[in-house]
């Protein structure tokens, strides 16, 4: 219908070509713009996809941020592009990390991976399976710093300083500490057969161990005689501390008023552990030790208050006192003026700090080194004792082979190591020289007879566990370093055993009754 006012006439409209309407589409401008965001996007992501996965692709991995990491990258990408056989992924990373870690030069820094960091963490918390040992790389060879107590280890002879060669015929040179520890742990009830090297001249020795749980028990306490009681800490776990206090009450209610303190054959463990110990020998405010970062000033750790042992105390130490040990040490002999009696300690002046990755896997490596109160830096040198004791030779021998058969006529060494043995347990061999004559085998039938074992002169299986038996406890019982320590306190204390009160007593008997 046409709109029109009344009264108009309508026109005719002029007639013209009709010109063709053009074709487009409407759009919003919003969804325009999306519309070419989305094209580009697309556009790149198969760009990407071409360059990074095509045949003629221009680059292997997303350029690093950091320069130094090229190489790095360039090595990983030929590695698992052009390598004859495939490559796990992991092993490369942890490869390169290792590699990094062993550059170090440092046998106290280590990358562990998921398995390794969780065998490292039971070594500190509550128990593991194995041989009970504690073990570290020492000039390219495994080395054992020393036996856990009553450990299979222990048992089996394995002493410290004894380099380990093989793992049941493999070899392990060159191996870090965490690799070697997790060919020789396993579970228990199952042998490991370890190949050592005990000393420069001595031809290797086979020792087999059955492996077992090794609980971490670290505190040993008993009395030595009525007034002093021996305390042994194996090493410094979560629970030494507490252990430790628990000890020193029992020892107390037994009469107590003295007490050697032994950290022998202790390798370390927690730092908190060992000053938490520390500072039950340390008057509030004293120096325990100081802690020095890269480029910082030693940072001073001081004895606060709380419960403290307030008795007299020596401690025994030894070449397998190592880290935490020496910590306790130096700072019980400078800040407390304790006396250290035994030997020079193992020597071992750094700091470790274990740092969990995402994981699982655990870097741990040196980040300081600490001082003694003095600001002795004792790493390689030890700590030397106030009174020096050292073990006899016997204690020392090495593991005698008990399926070798050692009868007259055996010329070799683990005849001279047998001559030495009994005649440390009392028994005339004759001339210690390896060989094997009848003053010798005189001296096994009496040990035989003496121990009810089939006496027929021969050492071998049953006779030759029992002479090593026999030397175990002649060394735990006549413990030289042991018995000087105890001497030195009680003169220290002013104190006397029953026995010897009773030996003056019958002496000023005999003397009034002479009168």
């Amino acid at each position: 219908m046409d709109d029109k006012r009344p009264g108009e006439e309508q026109q005719p409209e002029p007639q013209t070509a009709e010109e063709p309407k053009p074709h487009f589409i409407r759009m919003k401008t919003f969804y325009f713009i999306m519309l070419v965001f989305s094209l580009i996007i697309a556009t790149v992501g198969l760009t990407v996809f071409a360059l990074t996965f095509g045949d003629d692709r221009a680059v292997e991995v997303n350029t690093p941020e950091r320069v130094e990491f090229q190489k790095l990258y360039s090595a990983y990408d030929q590695i698992q592009n052009e390598y004859f056989e495939d490559v796990e992924q992991d092993e490369l990373i942890n490869g390169a990390i290792n590699g990094m870690v062993d550059a170090l030069g440092d046998p106290y820094s280590d990358y562990m991976d998921e398995n390794e960091a969780a065998q490292f963490m039971e070594g500190i918390s509550s128990s593991f399976q194995g041989i009970g040992a504690e073990v570290q790389e020492r000039n390219g060879f495994v080395t054992v710093v020393s036996p856990i107590k009553n450990s299979p280890a222990e048992k089996a002879g394995v002493l410290p300083n004894d380099q380990i060669l093989e793992v049941d015929g493999e070899s392990i040179q060159g191996f870090s500490t965490t690799e070697a520890v997790m060919l020789i742990r396993g579970e228990k009830g199952t042998e490991v057969t370890l190949t050592i090297q005990r000393g420069e001249a001595a031809d290797p020795i086979e020792i087999t161990i059955v492996r077992d749980e090794i609980p971490i028990e670290t505190v040993y306490a008993e009395m030595v005689n009525d007034k002093v009681a021996h305390i042994n800490i194996t090493s410094f776990s979560e629970d030494t501390y507490n252990e430790l206090l628990e000890a020193i009450a029992e020892m107390e209610e037994q009469g107590m008023e003295a007490a050697v303190l032994d950290v022998r054959q202790n390798p370390g463990g927690l730092l908190n552990t060992a000053l938490d110990i520390s500072n039950l020998f340390i008057d509030e405010g004293e120096e325990m030790f100081e802690v020095q970062a890269k480029g910082a000033e030693p940072e001073v750790y001081l004895a606060t208050g709380g419960e403290k042992l307030d008795i007299p105390v020596t401690l025994l130490i030894d070449g397998g006192s190592a880290s935490a040990s020496e910590i306790l040490a130096g700072a019980m002999s400078e800040s407390a003026g304790i006396t250290l009696v035994g030997e020079k300690t193992f020597g071992k002046g750094t700091v470790q700090t274990a740092n969990d990755l995402a994981d699982g896997s655990n870097l741990k490596f040196t980040t300081a080194k600490w001082l003694t109160p003095d600001g002795n830096w004792i790493h390689e040198e030890g700590i030397q004792p106030d009174e020096e004791v050292a073990y006899p030779e016997y204690a020392s021998l090495p593991f005698l082979d008990a399926s070798v058969e050692l009868k007259d006529g055996s010329i070799s060494e683990q005849v001279q190591t047998a001559e030495k043995m009994l005649e440390a347990l009392g028994y005339d061999v004759g001339e210690v020289d390896g060989v094997f004559e009848e003053q010798m085998e005189q001296a096994v039938i009496e040990f035989q007879e003496d121990n009810d074992l089939e006496a027929n002169g021969v050492l071998t299986e049953d006779s030759t566990y029992a002479v090593m038996d026999a030397l175990r406890e002649k060394i735990n019982t006549e413990d030289p370093q042991l018995q000087e320590a105890t001497s030195i306190i009680m003169e220290q204390a002013g104190l006397a055993s029953e026995e010897a009160t009773e030996e003056d007593a019958a002496e000023e008997d005999e003397t009034e009754t002479e009168e």
